[in-house]
């Protein structure tokens, strides 16, 4: 639609870049719900040997017959305790491996919308409604504005429903990886996307109640 109304404006071809990136999107997001196979049988090996040599060290251990006293024992129930919580956490780092994986794929993923989102508010940063209502008149550095009313108001639609659609391609991430992190930025894409395309519905209100828009006179 864009490249039909405006065939040589730069939006064109970010659009074009959108449309890439929502196709990536949708393989990306469905690459990174489906199991890591490879990755979970290499954890679980290594857990697996990690309780073995655990094992195979307490077989080792000699014990005397003689009861332990209080202070002996104390330290015993301590390093006991010690070697526990270091597996444990060398474990739940394990454990917690693929879906750290998962989540700086979906990070990197979100990070490429972010930056598109402002590439798109970039274009619409010199489209001026004032402009068109004679309330403006331009000076030597004013930029090349070749646009009638009409074509305006399009060409900010398009910039506000492609920051939309910006915004509904990051929820893809949010709706196949369950994780906290992952939904805050899928949460600050959404946020930032509504913001920019509120400023630009305020281009076109601006746009709408000037000299000869319908229902002015």
């Amino acid at each position: 639609r864009i490249g039909e109304r405006f065939p040589d404006a730069g939006l064109t071809k970010v659009c074009s870049d959108l449309c890439e990136i929502a196709r990536a999107s949708k393989r990306r997001s469905e690459s990174i719900a489906r199991p890591n196979i490879g990755l979970r049988i290499l954890v679980g090996l290594i857990i697996a040997g990690a309780l073995w040599a655990l094992g195979y060290s307490v077989v080792l251990l000699e014990f005397e017959s003689t009861r332990l006293h209080a202070p002996e024992l104390v330290q015993v129930v301590d390093a006991i305790m010690n070697e526990v919580v270091l597996v444990g956490g060398a474990m739940f780092f394990l454990v917690t491996v693929e879906t750290r994986v998962k989540r700086a794929r979906a990070l990197a993923a979100l990070h490429e919308l972010r930056s598109l989102a402002h590439v798109i508010d970039m274009h619409q940063l010199t489209k001026d409604p004032r402009h068109e209502a004679r309330l403006l008149v331009d000076t030597a550095s004013s930029p090349r504005r070749d646009l009638s009313g009409a074509e305006l108001g399009r060409y900010l639609d398009y910039c506000s429903e492609m920051l939309s659609l910006t915004g509904k391609i990051a929820a893809l991430y949010a709706q196949t990886l369950n994780d906290a992190v992952v939904l805050g930025a899928v949460n600050e894409i959404e946020t930032l996307t509504t913001a920019l395309s509120r400023k630009i519905w305020q281009k076109i209100m601006i746009l709408r109640s000037g000299p000869g828009a319908p229902g002015t006179a």
